[in-house]
């Protein structure tokens, strides 16, 4: 199983609250889709953990690749939320 080396993760780790007790939050929202292009720094989603509402903004411009936990869906510290595809990989 190979990971495309060219998508950009967003793992809840990175966004996780570090004052958070819990490992484990639920998929509030999402404000892009599967495609959409996006800005670095646009905010993708909203997670819970431990009743704190954690926007993820996107870490580079880029499309949305594929969103692996829906709205909804159950997370823990670390899962991946979604694949971005960096702009600057198009032209390669």
């Amino acid at each position: 199983m190979s990971a495309d080396e060219s998508r950009v993760a967003l793992d809840s780790a990175d966004f996780w609250p570090a004052d958070a007790d819990e490992n484990e939050g639920l998929v509030l929202e999402w404000f892009v889709s599967e495609g959409s292009q996006v800005a670095e720094g646009d905010h993708l989603c909203t997670f819970q953990v431990e009743k704190i509402d954690v926007e993820v903004a996107a870490p580079t411009s880029g499309t949305v690749d594929e969103i692996v936990l829906e709205k909804d869906a159950e997370l823990e510290r670390g899962e991946a939320l979604a694949y971005l595809t960096p702009a600057s990989d198009a032209g390669n």
